[in-house]
């Protein structure tokens, strides 16, 4: 089975740069339209017109603060209308805030759960509200690695991790009724403009000792698990969790 979204209809959160960005590459070369939603819509509009340039896909730049549950259904109402229907949602927005945990204040706890669970929650509910009326669609989360492993100064970002590949499982298990499969990846350490001055680092290379295959990852070491979740390749998959880590998990911590 080919791994094609040909005319699908795709929203794709956090898609001004890194993974974000890289995703909705992915897809429209996959044959999906695009939505592109993200706080920077200058970058957005930018990467829009690119993509449509060369991939022929209709694409639209959508601002969003996926903290905010009003923004989130503005976004979705607006990808809705211009597409006429949402098939696949890749919600991809997240941040990190990093402190050891007695330095961490309620409003650095607030500042990652608010985008990276309670902000995935209510769009991955907005979209499905438009699946479920049309009797299909896929959603896509972007866990971690660190939903299972853990970080000295990172717990605000391992819990809301833990919590989105647990909300993946328990959402998948209520929304197949409506048609609505719902999986997860779980990335390990991959090299994007915001963390690749620390991988490559001493501190990065000795880390990178921990990973069996000896490398970290590249945006495209991603491609073959998104595609595969978000076409009929997996139309009998929900729930389900995709490390893709270089074999980093299989370490014990």
């Amino acid at each position: 089975m080919e791994l094609r979204l040909d005319g699908k209809r795709a929203l794709v959160t956090g898609a001004s740069s890194g993974f974000g960005r890289h995703f909705a590459w992915t897809l429209a070369r996959a044959g999906a339209d695009i939505v592109l939603a993200a706080r920077r819509e200058d970058r957005l509009t930018e990467e829009a017109e690119k993509i449509a340039a060369e991939t022929g896909r209709r694409t639209l730049p959508v601002a969003l603060d996926i903290a905010d549950t009003e923004s989130i259904e503005e976004c979705v109402a607006a990808a809705d209308s211009a597409l006429g229907g949402i098939d696949l949602l890749v919600n991809n927005a997240g941040t990190v805030i990093v402190k050891p945990s007695l330095s961490q204040t309620e409003e650095d706890w607030d500042a990652v759960l608010d985008v990276n669970l309670k902000g995935a929650f209510f769009m991955a509910k907005a979209c499905a509200k438009r699946m479920s009326a049309q009797k299909s669609g896929t959603i896509v989360n972007i866990s971690s690695l660190l939903a299972d492993r853990v970080s000295k100064t990172e717990i605000s970002y391992c819990v809301s991790k833990a919590g989105l590949s647990h909300m993946t499982r328990a959402l998948a298990y209520e929304w197949a009724k409506y048609g609505i499969r719902v999986n997860a990846i779980a990335p390990g350490y991959i090299v994007t403009d915001l963390n690749r001055a620390f991988l490559e680092s001493d501190a990065g290379r000795e880390m990178m000792r921990e990973i069996p295959i000896r490398r970290f990852g590249k945006p495209e070491d991603l491609d073959g698990a998104l595609l595969y979740l978000s076409t009929d390749a997996s139309a009998w998959m929900t729930g389900q969790i995709m490390t893709v880590d270089g074999g980093h998990s299989l370490v014990t911590p």
